[in-house]
């Protein structure tokens, strides 16, 4: 499923005149790393030698099981706080409003703040859990979050309050970073793409959990009512802070430090197969080998983003276009917005407001699963139509609903249903699929930097949305807004038509085959495996 997305231990990378280094992916799911001279003579270590050396996820013992998914959700944990946050927000910022008497304009920066200041723990989380380890970064994590969240619920003034939400945003920024790498590096090969799925349910599951938690306390004093919300916030931290004490450290990281044994102890509990152990183990040796030469290549790679080729010109388009096109639909604002929207339909009382937003959280919880079991299924581009298209008659019967049926009961029922279907096309398409996409589609020189430079472009553009979403309602409408959002979506429909492949079923060097013939974006055409093999020849 995600496999691609975060599959962060296989490498492919150019060398110098005389030495080179290959990732070669199979349909199977074999992977070896090709050592390849000036002469084209190949000294081949393997790494998992075919379907009947990996141990197959039936025959892992209970115990290890339980071990690596207990490890998954523990780190999935973080994501919990994103989505929490998300949700509780939406409902909080009505009781902050009638306590600390904001303004219009300071209540959408308090809400969009968050999305552009936890890039500041994301591009710091990199560095960070290179040189403290990815368990500690989770830690730092819980502490900033921890402060932030306790700043913002015992605040006595709005300037008091954006303190908190800014060390809480840098929090987030590290904790979303690096739960999905610490799952990667710590689950089996077999069982990572499932694995690796975690943190995208358990944000939406902590979205459910911020709507739940509006509705339960709302009844409470106005003064009171949304420090409890926010405040709740911290029991999923507290709970990592604990299982920091259990789970151990990555392997790749352990081995990047050249702890070797302590890296072979961790795999012997994630791995039933001595022998599996130790083919692991050889290959992460060589992905660290390979990642502290890229260091030194750092520079060179901007230079190539910033004055790229063709081919790359294409990929930066796909992959920073889709990221933003996944924002700049209005996802984000339908989220922390949705009381305000149903509000506009005609719902009164804060209570009745609340309890509608947590039907906006079932669907997020239970379409992302769909999005799972499909994704490698149906393939990528099916499902960015089925999104798109379903996003954007959502969104257009949302405008019309509100601007022509507003204060009905009928016109209440339709409101709640196509906010919720709107956020049901999202989540089994375009909300999954972009980072998938994203980091499927760049060779693996440019892929952090490129994967990095459109998750910039997402982040800033929720930011974006969600700071000028009320300004933008009192001006236009809420109605009139979704009709804007209506026609962004109707032109990612055109986006993906044009500048998005079907990636599902090709490896990596086929999929960068099908940028070097940008014609056949459109229609997926099919790379033959020698068109494959000469690019990397080439390279």
């Amino acid at each position: 499923m995600f496999r691609k997305f975060l599959n962060l231990t296989g490498v492919q990378e150019n060398g110098n005149d005389s030495n080179m280094y290959e990732r070669i992916e199979t349909y199977a799911a074999e992977e070896e790393i090709m050592r390849t001279d000036n002469n084209n003579n190949k000294v081949q270590q393997k790494l998992a030698k075919d379907e009947d050396d990996i141990v197959n996820v039936k025959n892992i013992r209970d115990d290890t099981r339980k071990y690596v998914v207990a490890c998954a959700i523990f780190a999935s944990l973080n994501s919990v706080l994103l989505g929490y946050d998300v949700g509780v927000m939406s409902g909080a910022i009505i009781f902050i409003q009638q306590d600390l008497k904001i303004t219009e304009t300071q209540q959408e920066i308090l809400v969009g703040i968050l999305s552009i200041v936890s890039l500041l723990g994301s591009l710091a989380g990199g560095k960070t859990s290179d040189t403290i380890g990815r368990k500690w970064t989770m830690a730092l994590a819980c502490i900033v979050f921890q402060s932030g969240t306790a700043i913002m619920a015992l605040a006595p003034s709005y300037q008091i309050l954006m303190i908190g939400r800014l060390l809480a945003g840098i929090g987030i920024g590290f904790g979303i970073m690096i739960a999905p790498v610490y799952i990667a590096e710590i689950s089996p090969s077999i069982a990572r793409g499932s694995l690796t799925s975690f943190p995208e349910i358990f944000i939406n599951l902590g979205i459910l959990l911020g709507y739940i938690s509006n509705y339960v306390f709302s009844g409470l004093p106005v003064h009171s009512n949304w420090r409890i919300m926010l405040g709740v916030g911290i029991a999923p931290s507290v709970f990592l802070g604990f299982a920091l004490f259990i789970i151990p450290e990555s392997p790749r990281w352990l081995v990047m430090q050249n702890r070797i044994e302590e890296a072979r102890t961790v795999l012997l509990k994630t791995y039933d197969d001595t022998k599996e152990v130790d083919q692991r183990l050889a290959e992460i040796q060589i992905t660290a080998r390979i990642a502290n030469a890229e260091k030194y290549k750092e520079k060179a790679v901007w230079l190539e983003i910033l004055n790229p080729s063709p081919a790359i010109k294409r990929m930066l388009i796909t992959g920073c276009g889709i990221q933003c096109f996944q924002q700049i639909s209005g996802i984000d604002a339908t989220v922390y917005y949705s009381p305000t929207i149903f509000k506009d339909a005609g719902i009164e009382g804060n209570t009745e407001l609340l309890a509608a937003t947590v039907a906006v959280g079932f669907t997020k919880t239970m379409f992302i699963l769909v999005a799972i079991f499909l994704i490698d299924k149906l393939g990528r581009k099916p499902l960015l139509y089925i999104s798109t298209i379903g996003m954007t008659i959502s969104l257009f019967c949302l405008s019309f609903t509100l601007t022509f049926l507003g204060d009905q009961r009928f016109g209440i029922g339709l409101a709640i249903l196509f906010v919720c279907s709107n956020v049901a096309f999202f989540l089994v398409g375009i909300g999954p699929i972009c980072w998938v996409v994203s980091s499927e589609i760049f060779t693996l020189r440019l892929r952090a930097q490129a994967s990095g430079l459109g998750a910039v472009g997402s982040r800033v553009s929720s930011g974006v949305i969600c700071m000028s979403f009320l300004t933008l309602s009192r001006a236009i409408t809420v109605g009139g807004t979704f009709f804007v959002f209506s026609v962004i979506s109707a032109l990612s429909v055109v986006f993906v038509h044009t500048c998005v492949p079907e990636t599902k079923g090709k490896s990596l060097e086929q999929i960068e085959m099908l940028f070097q013939k940008g014609s056949e974006l459109q229609v997926g055409g099919e790379i033959e495996m020698g068109d494959a093999e000469c690019l990397v020849q080439r390279q």
